[in-house]
């Protein structure tokens, strides 16, 4: 198993609470090379879901992330780009990925990257999170395939509610999961 994911690469658009910990259990799982792009720094509001920590507030979350990657497993290979994502962008940044984590927090963010992806790579798939708020209700949460794309939460909740890191986490691990699973099945 381990030799079929170090040789794949995976795409995470956005470093918060979905592609920060998405990403801490793919190198865990021991995928081979993962391109993560974001603008953002950390906040100290991110802390609560994000896997970040006190001493990472004010850096670009890229950067500490592939600190933290790379301290996890030194061996996977991490392509950064601190760069606020557009259409016009996605296929320079993640055509090499195999799959694609779509990680962002805004609604109209999270369509046109998929309808970007979808339009440049239809053969390869987009792994979204959606509904990932408020608490508990975990039987609610499920992936939803819907030819190459992938749809991870309930659904159905919205941002008002708030978001609770084990809920965002428990989406985000569903997202690797996915993508672990679409990889393995692909290689059999």
């Amino acid at each position: 198993m381990l030799e079929i994911l170090r040789h794949k690469t995976i795409g995470i658009a956005g470093c918060g609470g979905l592609g920060s910990n998405s990403a801490v259990a793919l190198v865990r799982a021991g995928i081979g090379s993962l391109i993560i792009a974001d603008y953002d720094t950390v906040e100290e509001s991110n802390l609560d879901r994000q896997y970040y920590f006190r001493t990472d507030i004010d850096k670009f979350k890229v950067d500490v992330l592939s600190e933290h990657l790379l301290a996890i497993n030194p061996d996977v290979e991490i392509i950064a780009h601190n760069i606020e994502l557009t259409p016009a962008i996605i296929p320079k940044i993640f055509g090499n990925a195999d799959i694609l984590i779509e990680a962002f927090d805004a609604a109209e963010n999270k369509k046109w990257l998929i309808e970007t992806w979808t339009k440049y790579f239809p053969d390869k798939p987009i792994i979204c999170g959606n509904g990932i708020a408020g608490y508990g209700e975990t039987d609610k949460l499920k992936v939803i395939k819907m030819g190459n794309i992938y749809f991870c939460g309930d659904e159905q909740t919205d941002s008002s509610i708030g978001l609770f890191s084990a809920r965002v986490a428990i989406v985000a691990n569903m997202q690797a999961n996915v993508a672990i699973e679409i990889l393995m099945e692909r290689a059999k």
